[in-house]
């Protein structure tokens, strides 16, 4: 049995993810090879962020490159951090901007994942919320020699939130955001759930118009399609206030933004990804951080990509210096390439170990096997362009649970097998060919 000591929790998230080609959430260190100079430069933006800056990536790569791998890796390392992240894929229903209020999806989609390091797993929202009342109440304590109970700390704990809240004003819709945060500081405090359930709701952005707001919370304006990523700006802040170093946005499945069929609501998202571009990179946002995942094509396509927008694709385009074999990672872009064939022989040998671990067998296959299947794997025609860390994952995988679950069959019998059958098939396409031959038009 290998030494390796990781919980049953993990291993089963491990197994069941990369099993079925999904990144898992959780237990990523365990299997993490490669991406050095990426994530080097990723952090680099994770300290600039901390101290009051902002940044936006985007990260390309094919299907199974490794892009949401990437990203839930970074995600995690911002979490040990003590940053506040939230993630979202886009989808049909989940855009930047739309007429059906795809934008607001998306906010409560990442709302919903909203996370901290003692709440990693989403719904931190409230934890948030609470660890800023305790803040506030410990700090009135401690200044003013109060206890617990005395009715002059509701008083100094109350002038210290409106003190925080109004250093938000000068923020778009600001006033609005302390608003609902004094009232539930107020349902907190008088112990009204209903009050601090319909602060939470307005913050999720749960409220279907604004006269339903203005009834329970005396707040005139609602989140939106249009305005939900000023909010983002606020948490930003907010949470920077608080004590985090500040809030990460991942947002992955870019790729459906170029899927939009209708040019008008395509350009309309590239537009408020523009704006967000415009944010980050020219200091109007601050302790905010968004990486996207997306495609090549999502990026590079002309015709309906980010560079069909000249006003992006004069921001995203690679200068004169970069190519020919040169790197730059500080650039709004992140391309990612295939794993070398060490990084992926590494990667193969922490597979190997967890699935020992998870099903409980030493594990017999020795490094000379890995390299044989790696070998197979990135001998196929064309697998220099075409073959990905998800396929190689997902073949081994199956590999391994082969073996596990039969145990008549060998290792050399079932790569024997694979590498047979691309060559019977070459066999027979060759005497297809010798056979058509023969014939004369």
């Amino acid at each position: 049995m290998t030494d390796l000591k990781i919980p049953k929790r993990l291993t089963t998230a491990l197994v069941n993810s990369l099993t079925a080609g999904v990144v898992p959430r959780i237990g990523l260190e365990h299997i993490a090879v490669g991406r050095k100079p990426e994530v080097e430069a990723i952090l680099r933006d994770m300290d600039n962020i901390a101290e009051g800056g902002a940044a936006m990536k985007l990260i390309t790569g094919r299907y199974g490159s490794g892009k949401s791998f990437l990203l839930q890796t970074i995600r995690n390392y911002a979490l040990d951090r003590d940053f506040v992240t939230a993630d979202a894929d886009l989808s049909p229903e989940r855009r930047l901007v739309g007429t059906k209020g795809q934008g607001l999806a998306t906010y409560r989609e990442l709302m919903t994942h909203l996370s901290t390091r003692t709440r990693p797993d989403g719904g931190a929202l409230e934890a948030v919320l609470q660890k800023w009342i305790l803040g506030i109440q410990q700090e009135a304590m401690k200044a003013g020699d109060l206890r617990a109970g005395d009715p002059a700390l509701t008083q100094e704990v109350e002038k210290r939130i409106i003190a925080a809240a109004s250093g938000m004003h000068h923020l778009v819709h600001g006033f609005d955001f302390a608003k609902v945060l004094a009232a539930y500081w107020n349902g907190y405090k008088l112990g009204e759930d209903e009050k601090k359930q319909a602060a939470l709701r307005w913050l999720r952005g749960e409220y279907p118009n604004k006269t339903e707001a203005r009834k329970e919370l005396d707040v005139a304006v609602i989140i939106d399609d249009d305005t939900w990523y000023d909010y983002m700006k606020l948490w930003s802040e907010f949470v920077a206030k608080i004590g985090y170093k500040g809030l990460l946005l991942f947002i992955d499945e870019g790729v459906n933004l170029y899927k939009i069929s209708n040019s008008v609501a395509r350009t309309g998202n590239y537009e408020k990804l523009l704006t967000m571009f415009n944010d980050t990179m020219q200091g109007k946002a601050e302790h905010l951080g968004i990486f996207l995942g997306g495609t090549p094509q999502f990026v590079e396509d002309e015709r309906r990509g980010l560079f069909s927008y000249e006003a992006l694709r004069s921001r995203l385009v690679e200068g004169r210096f970069a190519g020919n074999g040169y790197r730059n990672y500080t650039g709004p872009i992140l391309k990612l390439e295939m794993l070398s064939h060490e990084e992926i022989l590494i990667l193969l040998q922490k597979l190997l170990q967890i699935h020992g671990l998870h099903f409980g067998y030493s594990p017999s296959l020795t490094d000379a096997d890995l390299i044989q299947f790696m070998e197979m794997a990135v001998g196929r025609l064309g697998a220099d362009e075409l073959l990905t860390p998800r396929e190689v994952v997902r073949d081994f995988m199956d590999l391994l649970h082969t073996l596990h679950q039969n145990p008549e069959a060998s290792f050399g019998g079932l790569l024997g097998e694979r590498m047979a059958a691309p060559a019977a098939a070459g066999r027979e396409q060759d005497d297809l060919d010798d056979f058509l031959a023969e014939f004369e038009l």
